[in-house]
């Protein structure tokens, strides 16, 4: 019996596991987007939901906790040939991650299914994102479609008062 035994084994041992976690979640910060299994996505998009919730804080604890939790491994990209050092996976991720999601609550990871199967063993693939910084939850979007159709009917009313007005004001001026 599995009774309140969390997370997934994913034929690895502890160690492996951990390992596994830490370079997925390193790569998804640092490529905004990472295609793995359905079942390494699930069991990693938790732990870097908590690495982003961490990185809004923004304060020297919690960059030393993740730190602790994620390591700190230096971003390369490669121009002419060679390897030019970019920054690190913390420092994009207080930087640039953690202020584009200040004013979410939560929810910054999502899984988006592929119709592609891995060759090997037949595995469903996914997307495992970032949400974008243009993209909004559907409650702030709905109340924003609601606030700018109001918004639309008050406008809408104000014109039609004022061509009410001045077509008075036209006919006033054609009497005298």
């Amino acid at each position: 019996m599995r009774h309140r035994v969390a997370g997934r084994r994913l034929s690895r041992t502890r160690e492996h596991r951990l390992a596994m976690r830490r370079n997925l979640v390193a790569q998804l910060f640092q490529h905004e987007t990472v295609s793995t299994t359905i079942e390494k996505a699930k069991e990693v998009k938790a732990f870097a939901e908590k690495l982003i919730t961490l990185a809004k804080k923004g304060t020297l604890s919690a960059r030393r906790r993740a730190i602790a939790l994620l390591g700190n491994r230096v971003i390369y990209s490669y121009e002419d040939g060679k390897a030019v050092r970019k920054g690190t996976i913390i420092g994009k991720l207080f930087s640039e991650l953690g202020p584009r999601y200040l004013d979410r609550p939560g929810g910054y990871t999502r899984i988006i299914r592929l119709s592609l199967r891995r060759v090997g063993d037949n595995g469903q693939l996914v997307l495992l994102q970032l949400i974008g910084k243009d993209e909004s939850s559907k409650k702030e979007t709905r109340a924003a479609a609601k606030k700018r159709s109001r918004k639309k009917a008050k406008e809408i009313d104000e014109a039609e008062e004022i061509t009410e007005d001045s077509s008075q004001e036209e006919q006033a001026d054609r009497q005298q």
